[in-house]
């Protein structure tokens, strides 16, 4: 009897463990997604460090090697990175978020349009960086399979 109340436990237990949520990987498995950021950031750029949180708690749900994340700016969008050279919290966020393989594309038409200088007037971007229009990139990302959000 006591044998067969050991092994009742142990395979009580065995289910148990069994229903036990997934990992975050075995979840959500791997992701392609694009963020879409073309709004201002409002007071205390509050838009924009809650779009950079977002993105920072989307990676450590599905983590890091599980996930391909884009964000595009454009039009009024742009200004997170112009805001970031004066706002060092923007500057972290934006910084950390690059180091776990973020990748910033930035609208060739918003800069042309607004006369911005990528090199002096925007935060760590990159000839690489620059897209030639940032609603084409979000339709060709989607196209490759990218899921869209807009935080």
């Amino acid at each position: 009897m006591r044998r067969i109340m050991v092994y009742l436990t142990a395979l009580l237990a065995a289910a148990l463990f069994s229903l036990a949520p997934a990992s975050a990987g075995e979840r959500y498995g791997k992701q392609k997604v694009v963020y879409h950021i073309n709004y201002n950031g409002g007071p205390g750029n509050k838009r924009y460090r809650g779009a950079l949180r977002n993105i920072q708690n989307h990676i450590n749900a599905v983590g890091q090697d599980n996930l391909e994340l884009r964000v595009v700016l454009h039009g009024n969008g742009v200004n997170l990175l112009k805001e970031a050279l004066k706002d060092d919290g923007l500057k972290t966020r934006i910084t950390a978020l690059k180091s776990q393989n973020v990748e910033f594309l930035v609208c060739a038409n918003t800069l042309r349009g607004r006369k911005i200088d990528y090199e002096k007037d925007l935060f760590d971007v990159f000839k690489e960086d620059i897209v030639p229009s940032g609603v084409a990139e979000l339709g060709r990302l989607q196209l490759m399979g990218y899921a869209y959000i807009k935080p």
